[in-house]
Parts: C-alpha cells; structure tokens; sequence
C-alpha cells in the first residue's frame, strides 16, 4: 500500500469500508454489553451499582479490540439506567446518599442505555425492560403489555420512515425513477404515524423525543428528526444514503408531557466552545474529559474525584463549555418506554448497527392492537434489500483428469453441504 502522502484527508464516511467495520464493532461491544446489564437489572439492585458494573463491562470489552494501534477508543455513553417514569438518561453519584440509594423495584419499567466508540465512531443503543418478579414468570400483561407493545411498534414504524424514498423499490426503471423523485414524509407527518401507534395501545408519545444526525465525534449533529415537539421545538433534514443516525422514540402510559426532576444532574458532554476558565478544580475536569471522553457524554461517576468534580463542573456549564442534560420525567408520574437504535443508511437500505434486542411477542399479551391500514402497510416493508445467495456452482471450476478421483470427493462433499 502506498504511504499516505502529507495533506491527503483521511476519508471517514461510509464509503470507506473502515469506516463501517468501526461502526460495527463498537455495535457488536454496546450490545454485548446491553444483554449484560439487563441480566443485573433485578428487583432490590441499587441503580449506582449497576451502573458502575456496566461501565466497567463496557471498558473491559472496549479494551480487548485494536490493541496495540493508535486508534483513540473508549465509552460513547456511560451506563445509565433510568426508573420507571424517568425519560432521560439516569446515572446517579455514590456521593449523593438520596440518589444512591435508589433501588429498582420490581414490575417497573427500566430504560438501560449505553454505548461504546471506536476512532470517533460511536454506536449507542437503550432498551426498556420490565424488572422481573420473584416468581420468575416471564409474561406480561395490562398496561406493561401496552407500553412494550406501543413503543416497539412505534420503533420498528420509525425505522421504516427512515429509509429514502425509491430506495428499496424493484420493478422497472421507470417505477424506480417514479419512487425515488417521491418526497420523505415530513416530520408532523411522521408524529401523526407514530401518534396512531401509541394512541393505538391507549398511549402517547414522549414530547421532543430526539433522533440525531451521527457523526464522526459527534452525536447530535446538523440534522434531527423530533417527535411530538413542544413549543419552540422543530426538527430539520431527512435522511440520507450514507448516513448513521441515532433513533430514538419515547412512549409514555400519561400524557407524554415532561417535567424537570429534582435529582443531581450528572450527566454531561464537552462542547467546542472555548473558555478561560478561572477555578482550578474546573480547570483539572475539562482537561481530564478532554484526555477520557473527548465530546463524548459522560458521568461525574467517571471521574477522578467525583466530589471535585461537583464543584468545578459548575463553572464548565456556566461558561458553555459543558452541555448539561438535565433529568426530566413523566409530568403525570406514569411509566415510559424508550428505545434508540444506531442505524446507517446504505444503498441497500437500513442497517441496525446497534439495537435493542426484538422482544418475544409471544410473552407480550394485550387486548389491543393495531388497525390503521397505511401503518400495517408500512410495516409490512423491509428495511434493506434482500441479499442475493452466491451461487456455488459458479464458482466451481473444472478439475484435471488426473485429479478425477478427489474431484468425486470433493463433489460429493459438497452435495452433502448444499443438502
């Protein structure tokens, strides 16, 4: 391979094939680690403590891929693991008695979210999940059913209203051209979908719930698409080959209104605004998330000294250059359902890279479904291409006489693998 000639730009899109297997292998390690967290996620567990084993998996997992090559590496959320009708991100402080001492209580609905990044690429994937009870049965009914049930179908509805349009169509080229000239649905359009999905199990959606443009270091990026968006909220571009995204959609059993909570806010993220930032403690943090996280999301738990770090992030999000995310919850105190999938649009369509597990719907019992036709219909549709199966036979090449006996064995081998 040629040496890399000085001033030549390092290509990161999806046209380098690099740059995907990154994507993939950060998603192959916030999965894994997903399942791992859930498996902790039991009745009488404190949240801190799961938390903090979760981020431990995640570096541990982090640390046994592209050892040995100067590639920067590491955690694109820490574990958060958010009660019952909490809609943000939670991961509380040991230092902060209250929080700490939160416990997951059995029956209630969990939102676990993590991620893992790889060379700037991160993959970010939440679940929700319903605490086991002591007796170990695995079914669920009433208004759990309805939330799970809700925000899957919303999800998997979403996903599907990501795919340009004309991109999955067959046909002639006439009918192809015809497709790919038809407009992406508008964001209130989409809302309304969605809107019908949960109304649907007696639900509604999560207002602002926000799904982001990915990029290289970057996970909130030029384009968003926002659910049910408040008051002075709007979200701006469509989807696009060549794109990761990180979608995301919110259920609630209330109104799906949101309310700030009282709890500490920990988690936060760099900016790239620049400020002179005069107390030392303040100082010693950013250059410690600098060094750890870069503009990656991170807990005050991860630091060094989480009580310094209490005090000095005050003056880094005074000064812009932190982003706080402050908790909020259900207004009506109800239970939410979430669920965020990494994707990355290609030319074949819509490829999860990192997602939630599909739940067993045959454990998911309710007396309500789903009736709208266009919904039903869109739901029928793939997400990408079919892949077409190589086909052996022409990759068989004609064997020399002399080699007629081990070519009837090699023959017969194969008949017996395509059998």
């Amino acid at each position: 391979m040629a040496d890399k000639k000085e001033g030549d730009v390092t290509d990161y899109t999806l046209g380098n094939p690099d740059t995907l297997t990154k994507y993939k292998n950060a998603a192959t390690i916030s999965q894994k680690v997903l399942e791992a967290v859930t498996a902790l996620c039991v009745a009488g567990e404190k949240i801190v403590t799961i938390c903090e084993k979760g981020d431990k998996i995640l570096e541990e997992e982090i640390e046994k891929v592209y050892r040995g090559k100067k590639i920067l590496k590491g955690i694109a959320h820490p574990t958060t693991v958010s009660p019952s009708s909490f809609v943000t991100p939670f991961t509380p402080l040991t230092s902060d008695e209250t929080d700490a001492a939160i416990e997951l209580k059995e029956g209630e609905a969990v939102k676990i979210q993590l991620g893992a990044q790889i060379d700037g690429f991160g993959t970010i994937v939440c679940d929700t999940i319903i605490v086991r009870s002591a007796n170990g049965n695995d079914e669920i009914t009433g208004r759990d059913a309805d939330l799970l049930l809700a925000t899957h179908y919303a999800n998997e509805l979403l996903l599907r209203l990501m795919v340009p349009p004309g991109l999955l169509v067959t046909g002639t080229d006439e009918e192809k051209a015809k497709a790919a000239n038809a407009k992406a649905p508008a964001q209130s359009k989409i809302t309304s979908l969605l809107e019908k999905v949960a109304k649907s199990y007696e639900c509604n959606l999560v207002e602002n719930t926000t799904s982001w443009l990915f990029d290289r270091n970057e996970i909130e990026g030029k384009k968003k698409i926002i659910l049910a968006p408040g008051e002075g909220s709007r979200g701006e571009g469509t989807p696009e080959i060549g794109e990761v995204w990180g979608v995301e959609v919110g259920v609630s059993l209330g109104s799906g209104k949101n309310k700030q909570f009282g709890n500490r806010v920990t988690l936060h993220r760099k900016t790239l605004d620049k400020y002179a930032l005069k107390r030392p403690s303040s100082k010693k943090i950013l250059n410690e998330v600098a060094k750890k996280f870069g503009t990656f999301p991170f807990s005050l738990r991860q630091l060094e000294d989480e009580r310094d770090a209490k005090v000095g992030v005050v003056e880094c999000v005074r000064q812009g250059v932190f982003r706080a995310y402050d908790v909020y919850g259900e207004k009506d105190g109800a239970p939410v359902g979430r669920l965020l999938t990494t994707i990355a649009i290609t030319k074949n369509g819509l490829q999860k890279l990192a997602a939630p597990p599909a739940p067993d719907l045959s454990k998911i019992k309710s007396d309500k479904k789903i009736t709208d036709e266009e919904i039903l219909k869109i739901l029928e549709q793939p997400l990408a291409k079919e892949a077409k199966p190589k086909s052996k036979s022409a990759k068989k090449k004609k064997k020399p006489a002399k080699k007629q006996a081990d070519s009837k064995d090699d023959d017969d081998e194969e008949s017996s693998d395509e059998e």
